[in-house]
């Protein structure tokens, strides 16, 4: 059974190489071990959820399975406020994601004083400046994953372009 054609564009990289590097240095950034990657594939599924991607959610399930992560923190990353499968730490930065990419409140900053003082909490210097470029990262892919609408895949290594 071949799986329908979803894709609203080519792969972009075919057009845009430098995409490559683009992608290539992102994840070299995050990956400096400041952050364990388990936190940075939540923080990611986290956001897929909230924009209502499929490709990103289906991707970052597919990395939190390959680390051996429980079904449970998998399923509870959409409830993750009131889930006890979290650490302080991962609860911060599932906080961070969701006010960068949400509307701030009416008249009050998306990031406040409070949000940031408790990440800092959990995370030092080069693990906030980490956390804070995972989550452009895939800011970054976000756009790429609504406008593209590449193919859901459990791998990078996966066709994701038709």
């Amino acid at each position: 059974m071949t799986k329908p054609s979803i894709s609203r564009m080519p792969n972009p990289g075919e057009f845009v190489p430098e995409l490559a590097d683009i992608s290539a240095a992102l994840f070299r950034a995050t990956g400096n071990r400041s952050v364990p990657r388990t936190t940075v594939n939540l923080v990611h599924l986290r956001a897929g959820q909230i924009v209502g991607n499929t490709y990103l959610t289906v991707l970052n399930t597919g990395f939190l399975r390959k680390a051996g992560e429980s079904e449970e923190r998998i399923t509870a990353v959409a409830s993750w406020q009131d889930a006890p499968f979290f650490t302080e730490a991962e609860r911060a930065a599932l906080a961070l994601v969701e006010a960068t990419l949400q509307p701030a409140p009416h008249g009050r900053e998306r990031v406040s004083d409070e949000l940031y003082a408790e990440a800092a909490r959990h995370y030092d210097n080069k693990a906030l400046a980490t956390l804070t470029v995972a989550i452009g990262q895939i800011g970054f892919f976000i756009a790429l994953a609504v406008i593209g609408k590449p193919q859901p895949v459990t791998s990078l290594a996966a066709e994701q372009w038709d």
